[in-house]
C-alpha cells in the first residue's frame, strides 16, 4: 500500500504527479457523491432561516423535512457542482501537497516534521481554493439557498450565467477569503493529522490496512471540523444566493446567533467529515495502488 504524504519521503516519491492528480480526483468524486446529503443539511442550517420556519439542527430531520416538502431531487441540489469541484479540488490538493512537501522535506532524510507537514497542507489548501474550490462552492451554496427562496436558478450552468451577468467574474469568487481560510486550515489539519497518525503507527509497526486508513481519515476529519468550522460558517453566508462580503457574513452570524453561531452546522459537518475523511484517504490509497503499476507499465512500454 502506498503511503500518501507520510513522513517518509522516499515512500511518497514512488507516486508520480500524474497518479497523485488522478487518484486524488477519483477519491474526491467518490467522497463528495457519497456524503452529499450531510453537506446539504449542513449548508441549509448555516444559511439564514426563513421567518417563522426554523431549521432543525438534527441532520436527519433536515433531510426528512426537505424530502417531505420538496422531494428527493431537492436533497441533491448543488451536488453536481460539488462533485465537479471535488474532482478538481482533491486532484489539485493531493498533487500540490505531494509537490510542496518535497520542498519542505529534510534534504538528507527526506522526512517532514509535523509542523512542516501541516504547513505543506496549508499551502496546498490555498492552491485548491484559488483553482477550484471557491467558484464551485459558490455555485453549490447559491443553488441550495435559491431552492428554498426565489428559485431563480434552473440548473448549475444557469446559476453560473446569472451570477456572471449580475456580478461579473468576481461574483463566482464571493466568499473567497472565508473559503481560502477554511481550505488552508482544513487541508493543513486533515493532511497533518492523517500523516502524524501514520508516522505514529509506522514507528510501532501497526499494519496499514484499509480499516486503519479509514480510521485515520475519520480522526483527521473530526479534528479538521472543530478547528475550521467558523471559517466554513462564514464562507456559507458569504456564498448565499444574494452574496455578502466576509465582514458582512461574520457580522450577520454574530447578530443572529452570537459567537456560538460560528460553530452552527458542526453536527451536520461532523456527520459528513467522519465518513468523508475515511472514504477520501481509503479510496486515494487504493487508487494509487492500482494506478502506480499501470502508469509504470505504460512508461516502460
Amino acid at each position: 500500500m502506498v503511503q500518501m504524504g507520510s513522513g517518509n519521503g522516499s515512500e511518497s516519491q514512488k507516486t508520480p504527479p500524474s497518479v497523485s492528480l488522478l487518484a486524488g480526483a477519483i477519491a474526491g468524486g467518490v467522497e463528495a457523491a457519497s456524503t452529499y446529503p450531510f453537506e446539504f443539511a449542513k449548508t441549509r442550517v448555516q444559511l439564514r432561516e426563513k421567518k417563522g420556519v426554523p431549521t432543525p439542527r438534527n441532520p436527519f430531520k433536515v433531510v426528512t423535512q426537505v424530502l417531505r416538502d420538496e422531494g428527493v431531487r431537492a436533497i441533491y441540489k448543488g451536488c453536481s457542482s460539488l462533485v465537479v469541484g471535488s474532482l478538481a479540488k482533491d486532484g489539485v490538493r493531493f498533487l500540490s501537497y505531494d509537490t510542496i512537501k518535497q520542498s519542505f522535506s529534510d534534504p538528507e532524510t527526506g522526512t517532514l516534521s509535523p509542523g512542516r507537514n501541516m504547513l505543506a497542507g496549508m499551502c496546498s489548501g490555498i492552491v485548491a481554493s484559488i483553482t477550484a474550490v471557491t467558484p464551485t462552492e459558490r455555485i453549490k451554496t447559491a443553488l441550495i439557498d435559491d431552492a428554498r427562496n426565489a428559485r431563480r436558478f434552473h440548473s448549475a450552468p444557469h446559476c453560473v450565467r446569472t451570477i456572471y451577468a449580475e456580478s461579473g467574474f468576481l461574483g463566482l469568487y464571493a466568499g473567497f477569503v472565508g473559503t481560502t481560510l477554511k481550505q488552508a486550515g482544513a487541508t493543513s489539519f486533515r493532511m497533518g493529522t492523517y500523516n502524524i497518525l501514520k508516522d505514529y503507527e509506522n514507528v510501532r509497526e501497526i499494519p496499514q490496512t484499509t480499516a486503519t486508513n479509514f480510521a485515520n481519515g475519520s480522526v483527521a476529519g473530526i479534528v479538521t471540523t472543530y478547528a475550521t468550522q467558523p471559517f466554513d460558517t462564514i464562507k456559507t453566508r458569504s456564498q448565499s444566493a444574494e452574496g455578502a462580503s466576509t465582514v458582512e457574513a461574520f457580522k450577520s452570524i454574530i447578530d443572529d446567533y452570537g459567537v456560538k453561531g460560528l460553530w452552527r452546522g458542526t453536527t451536520m459537518r461532523l456527520g459528513r467529515t467522519v465518513f468523508s475523511g475515511g472514504i477520501l484517504f481509503t479510496v486515494y490509497e487504493e487508487a494509487v495502488a492500482v494506478l502506480n503499476p499501470l502508469f509504470a507499465k505504460a512508461k516502460s512500454a
